[in-house]
């Protein structure tokens, strides 16, 4: 079972990033003008505002739990094979070549599978990667809500038995500043090289 993208999925994908408006001035502290992400700049889009999920210890949170620090937001899911351990993995490369300064970062998986990731799963599937992971999940109701606000794509995909299901999803990270504004949409094409990158520039 994969839940890589077809290409009429990364079409899709491809198209809604460039579809984006971008608002490029007095989103950073830092600089007046674009940042040299190499990443897709979505400054000025306002995406994610209304995040609202559950954490591993069933505490409700928002953006503003997190202000302060820079986040770098994905969703995606516990038993996806593929997409998924490797965005994992390549965040806890890019925390590791940030040295001290990964305390300033935050990681979030949001899980696009609610039924079967509870907390304590969710949370020991990120934490396999780096304890700093925090991850994030919900009734489908707050992740319908949640992902509309990233403009994340997810849908169920019929497997076997009704239990043996997948979920294709969005395979791109939400880079966000230490105001909880969005920033760059950091797709799986980046290196962990290209994301410490971009982080960096909004620390």
């Amino acid at each position: 079972m994969s839940i890589s993208f077809s290409a009429a999925r990364r079409t899709l994908l491809t198209g809604a990033i460039a579809a984006l408006p971008l608002a490029l001035m007095g989103c950073n502290s830092k600089a007046a003008g674009p940042l040299p992400f190499e990443g897709n700049d979505i400054s000025g889009t306002h995406l994610g505002r209304d995040l609202s999920m559950v954490d591993t210890t069933g505490a409700t949170r928002t953006l503003a739990d997190y202000k302060g620090k820079v986040l770098l937001v994905f969703f995606g899911y516990t038993q996806c094979p593929d997409v998924c351990p490797t965005a994992m993995a390549q965040a806890a490369q890019a925390l590791q070549l940030l040295g001290d300064q990964a305390a300033k970062v935050q990681v979030i998986m949001i899980s696009v599978d609610p039924a079967r990731d509870t907390p304590a799963i969710l949370g020991a599937y990120v934490h396999a990667f780096d304890p700093s992971f925090i991850g994030l999940t919900g009734t489908p109701e707050q992740l319908d809500k949640t992902a509309r606000s990233f403009k994340a794509f997810y849908a169920k995909e019929a497997g076997p038995t009704p239990e043996q299901y997948a979920m294709n999803h969005s395979a791109a990270f939400y880079l966000m500043d230490q105001a909880g504004e969005a920033r760059a949409l950091l797709g799986p094409a980046l290196t962990p090289e290209d994301m410490a990158h971009d982080i960096k520039l909004l620390l």
